[in-house]
Parts: C-alpha cells; structure tokens; sequence
C-alpha cells in the first residue's frame, strides 16, 4: 500500500464510530432508511444462486444510466442476476420505479457501504460478485482496495474525470494510481476525460461515450400530463430541472421580467432535492407546490414541481426548459439529453461542465442555446438575458423547431452504445459454474 492508502484506510477505521453517528442523523432527515442502514456498514446480503454481476452508480444520473446496461445484459443471458447500488434513497426509488417489471426477479438494489474497510470487505464477502462495474466518477479507495482482495474483476463505465476531480486527486498521486489501476478497463465519456483517467493512474483506457445516450425517455403519465394541458391552456410554460440552491431565486427573477412580456406565463421549476419544496414555497412568495397538492391555478405564476420522478411529465408540458445546476458556479450541470429526447427546447446556463461534450454536441447541432456568464466574480446567469432567451423560443415557432431537431440528431446519435458496452462487461464476467461441480472449485479468477 502506498502511503496515501495507509493514510486513507487508518483514517477510515477511526472514523467509523464517527460514520455511524453520521448516517443516524441523516436517516432522521430521510436521507438513509432506518431499516436498512446495516446495509450501509455492508450487512444486508442476500446472493442469489448462479453469477451475479455487480453494478454501482452514486446518484441518480449515474444509476439510471445503468438501466439501458441491464437490459442489454439480460437480453444477452437470461440466467445473469444483478446486484445494483447506489448512494442516495432518491436514485434508489427512481431506480427501482423505472426498473422493467420482467428484470425485478432478476434484480436487487442495495446502498452501498461507506469506505470503512471492514465493512467493504463485509459487502463483498456476503454478496460475493462475479464482477463489478462502476458508472462516471464515484472512486472508494477502501472498496477498491477490498475487490482487489477479494480478486473481482472491475470495470468502469461511463468514466467522467473532470479538471477540478483531477487537481484533486493530484494531491495524493499514489492513492490515485492505486484506486484507478484496480480496473482491467476503463471505457471513457471523452478523449479529455481519457487523458485525465491515464493521468490518474488507470492502466486500460478507451473512448465510448456517453451511456446516457443510450437511455430510454423519460416516462410521464399519459392521463395526468393531458389534466395539467387543460389546467395551463395556452399559457406559455417555462420549465427549470433539476435546479439547485440559488437557482430559484434567479428563476423567479426571470420570471418576473418574462412574465413583463408573456402575460400567463407559468414557470414550474423542478428542485433537484423535492425535500427542498416547502422551504423554497418561503423563499419565493406567490409559489405553490405540487408536493402539497397544489395546482397551477388562471393567477399562479411560480410553480414548484417538488415531487419525484415527474421530469419527462414537465418537459412534455413546456415550451422550454432550463437546465439546472448550470446558471451558479461551480455548477456542472444536469443532463441535457433528457428534454432532447422529448422535443423540449433546451437553454443552458454557462457551467455545464460535467456535460462538456454533450454540450458542445448540441451546440453544433444546433440543439440548444447556452447563455454567458455574468462578470467575475459571481459568474451567475444575468437574468435578463435568460428572460430574452427564453422569450425568443417561447415565442419563434420555428427557432424552436430548429433547436427540436438539432437536440434529436444528438440524442440518436449513439443508439448502440449500451450493447456495446454490454458486450465488454460480458467479456469480463468469468465461464459459468459446470453442472454437478461447487463454484469454489472452479478455476480462479483470472
């Protein structure tokens, strides 16, 4: 171990105590299940029989990414089992609600342990995985030390390493090397996020590119997404995704200049975190809230969408849609291909840097309208300018047309790519069982 992995592994077990403390409190703000916080510690498993592969992604971009994967895998074997974790209750319920009812029986969720490493080698000893495929950027130094042990076979998918995540890691150069090298593959996002992940310390490195092409759309429920078209009528429908702390209030400004222009308008602004919605109902007065089973009545202007799993029933209902977590900096952005698929104009505030390339793809195409940021130092999206933005689509039928079609030759552009990947992850997952003979008598691992 290098010194920086020492350094990480004694300080993981000291903290442990500390951890434990930390997950109770969340669980009491509802972020953790309090039934399931063993799993947390890397209790709670419960292997199925035959090979299980084993497949991570943090949050919830990351997890649903993995959905096309599955589907592509279990179309491959019909006797693989899939073990799925991920970090949050959100992407959890996304995960489990958007999940095929034919690959439920295949498939069990579970939160992934903290990186103690008694309780990654725990996770690992109980569920046993025959591989394991991690998705973007989330790395555990502890949980991969743990595979290496435990000789997993490991491949990340989707790899994502950003300028900032790469400085980072910069710091500790040997932790890095060890944490990347445990990987027999890497299938990167982009040339540039190839070259930071070699940087690192990852051994085999290839450009895919973005399994998020390769997602389905979003649902929406046919029934109540024809109710709230009769409920706005023809007013103009501004929607803001997934936005983060800050964003609201420039939104409500936004909409206090467009609404000057567009009488009727309705912005529904949809909170990355819906828990947010009641405190945001006090922030921004005139709001109401989806969550608490408000409707958008003739005199609401401000509507919260705090609810969870409803983005592609808003797209559907907008006439343009703001992409959050990139009107603030740092920012980073959420994903742009989501409206695309779904025929929404797309405009996007000047930090969409955990999106570069797709960005820069719809922006060739076409396919969307990025805004500048404002001066230094608050680099914040002038509102003004998103106001004219949004009124230049709102109100030019065939701009808005020509930003539908760019934005779709993008999100078409890549349709094979979860078989692809899949095709790679089958390679690595190792010979079934022979009939008649215990797997602990199989050859090894290679």
């Amino acid at each position: 171990m290098t010194p920086g992995s020492l350094a990480w592994d004694a300080t993981a077990r000291l903290t442990a105590p500390f951890w434990r403390l930390h997950l109770r409190r969340r669980a009491r703000r509802n972020k953790e299940i309090p039934a399931r916080l063993q799993e947390r510690e890397g209790g709670g498993a419960a292997r199925p029989p035959g090979r299980l592969l084993w497949l991570h992604g943090a949050s919830v971009g990351e997890s649903l990414s993995i959905l096309p994967l599955i589907e592509a895998l279990a179309r491959r074997d019909p006797a693989l089992r899939f073990l799925v974790t991920t970090g949050t209750v959100t992407s959890a319920e996304l995960l489990m609600r958007r999940l095929p009812e034919t690959l439920r029986p295949r498939l069990q969720h579970r939160f992934v342990p903290l990186d103690v490493p008694d309780w990654a080698d725990r996770f690992l000893q109980g569920w046993r995985p025959d591989a394991g495929v991690f998705v973007e950027s989330e790395i555990w130094p502890n949980l991969l030390a743990a595979t290496r042990r435990a000789r997993i076979p490991m491949l990340l998918v989707n790899a994502r390493l950003s300028e900032r995540s790469a400085r980072g890691w910069r710091w500790a150069p040997g932790l890095a090397r060890e944490a990347f090298s445990t990987f027999r593959l890497v299938l990167a996002q982009s040339e540039a996020d190839a070259a930071r992940l070699r940087a690192a310390g990852a051994g085999a490195v290839r450009v895919a590119g973005n399994l998020k092409y390769a997602a389905s759309p979003l649902p929406a429920d046919a029934a109540e997404l024809a109710r709230l078209r009769r409920l706005v009528g023809a007013r103009s429908v501004l929607f803001a995704a997934s936005t983060h702390a800050g964003e609201e209030e420039l939104l409500a400004r936004t909409h206090e200049r467009l609404a000057a222009r567009l009488p009727g308008l309705l912005t529904v602004i949809a909170p990355r975190h819906p828990e947010r919605g009641a405190e945001l109902a006090v922030q921004l007065p005139g709001a109401v809230r989806r969550g608490a089973g408000d409707e958008p009545g003739p005199e609401t202007g401000l509507y919260l969408a705090d609810t969870l799993g409803e983005l592609g029933l808003f797209y559907r209902l907008a006439g343009v849609a703001v992409i959050g977590k990139s009107l603030l900096a740092p920012g980073g952005g959420q994903n742009p291909l989501e409206p695309a698929r779904l025929g929404c104009p797309i405009l996007l505030g000047p930090h969409m840097g955990n999106f570069a390339d797709v960005t820069a793809r719809l922006l060739a195409a076409g396919g969307a309208v990025q805004l500048p940021p404002s001066p230094a130092p608050s680099l914040a999206t002038d509102p003004a300018m998103l106001a004219d933005a949004a009124h230049a689509v709102l109100t030019d039928t065939r701009r808005a047309e020509l930003l539908r079609q760019g934005a779709a030759r993008v999100a078409e552009g890549a349709s094979g790519l979860a078989e692809e990947v899949a095709r790679t992850i089958a390679e690595l997952l190792p010979e079934p069982p022979s009939p008649g003979i215990p797997r602990e008598c199989q050859e090894e691992r290679t």
